[in-house]
């Protein structure tokens, strides 16, 4: 016996927005990155190669703005496209990042996308082919800045 009611629906699926960055679209691991994501059994609702303004980067990195690394990741960012993505399914924002890995790619763990794919590169700021949205509430905001029109 179950504790859901015969006629409850499932929760719907959240969204998250996941961006292969520039490092990862300029290595070829932009296909890698979906394979991955659709193996977990996420949907792909929107993917879009896209360069980055420096209005848009501002929207998307604007509580980091004044740090001493921000200038450095948005000139980063700007360095060439994005493939930016909509992923759809259940427990799709703490899935995806744990598919992404640890922030540092030198301490992400083997099996996640930075800890297969990534490494330090001694540079500015950290290159780790990926973001993931990290609450429903900032997969909101981003999707809404990336994909105006979902």
């Amino acid at each position: 016996m179950t504790d859901v009611a015969p006629n409850a629906l499932p929760e719907p699926p959240e969204r998250t927005l996941v961006l292969v960055k520039p490092d990862g679209v300029r290595r070829g691991l932009s296909g890698e990155v979906l394979r991955r994501i659709e193996a977990k059994g996420y949907s792909l609702v929107a993917v879009e190669l896209k360069q980055a303004t420096t209005e848009l980067l501002a929207a998307h990195y604007a509580e980091h703005e004044g740090k001493p690394f921000y200038a450095p990741l948005v000139e980063f960012m700007l360095s060439g496209p994005t493939l930016a993505v909509v992923a759809e399914g259940q427990g799709v924002i703490p899935g995806f990042r744990s598919l992404a890995g640890a922030t540092d790619p030198t301490e992400a763990a083997p099996g996640t996308i930075r800890g297969d794919l990534g490494r330090d590169w001694g540079l500015k700021v950290q290159q780790n082919l990926v973001h993931g949205s990290d609450s429903p509430e900032s997969a909101a905001r981003e999707i809404g800045l990336w994909f105006p029109h979902l």
